[in-house]
């Protein structure tokens, strides 16, 4: 199971207007900057982001559906904004992982109860 489309419509109107702005300062928090497929329009979402030797890893807890990762699947990549910098992010996959072991213990445990199991890797541009 995981999280379902009502959620996902509240969160994108409701949380992520106050989460937007402040995940360029929280620890482990990110905007990911993408363009529409079909709108050429950019959008930024706010993400929470792990990272796996020279990858970030973003938990899909809306399947890998959802329109910002068709979108970065679709460009081949995106940008990280986090604190003070910008990561060209290039690669984009969706790696499906039942045991959840790229993340950490306490992260593996909560994404385990809402059912995630996907997960998008980006590799980042040096």
């Amino acid at each position: 199971m995981v999280l379902s489309k009502k959620v996902a419509r509240f969160n994108r109107v409701a949380t992520n207007r106050v989460l937007g702005p402040l995940s360029m300062w929280l620890p482990g928090f990110a905007m990911i900057v993408h363009r529409g497929r079909r709108s050429g329009r950019t959008y930024r979402t706010p993400v929470k982001t792990f990272r796996v030797a020279d990858s970030l890893v973003v938990a899909l807890t809306y399947g890998p559906d959802a329109d910002w990762v068709r979108n970065v699947l679709a460009a081949g990549g995106c940008e990280i904004e986090t604190r003070t910098r910008i990561i060209k992010a290039t690669r984009p996959r969706v790696v499906r992982d039942e045991r959840r072991t790229t993340m950490p213990p306490g992260v593996r445990h909560i994404l385990g109860a809402v059912g995630v199991t996907e997960f998008l890797f980006l590799d980042r541009v040096s």
